[in-house]
């Protein structure tokens, strides 16, 4: 298992894009978000976060797995 600074700032980067496409198509299926950040609860805005950053880890976690296995 070799890796890079190219490759681990690849995986970070798709990793949390991905991870906060799905994180906030997520958010909007379960009705937790608004049109605007200061519409939303703070309950909202905490679930959001924490299936933004949830995800995002899932991803990074997935996408290092495959590239450095």
């Amino acid at each position: 298992m070799s890796a890079d600074l190219l490759t681990v700032l690849i995986v970070l980067a798709l990793g949390v894009f991905f991870g906060t496409v799905i994180g906030l198509f997520i958010g909007y299926l379960a009705q937790q978000q608004e049109q605007d950040w200061q519409a939303m609860t703070d309950r909202q805005k905490l679930v959001n976060a924490a299936l933004v950053i949830g995800c995002s880890i899932l991803c990074i976690a997935g996408l290092a797995w495959y590239a450095f296995r």
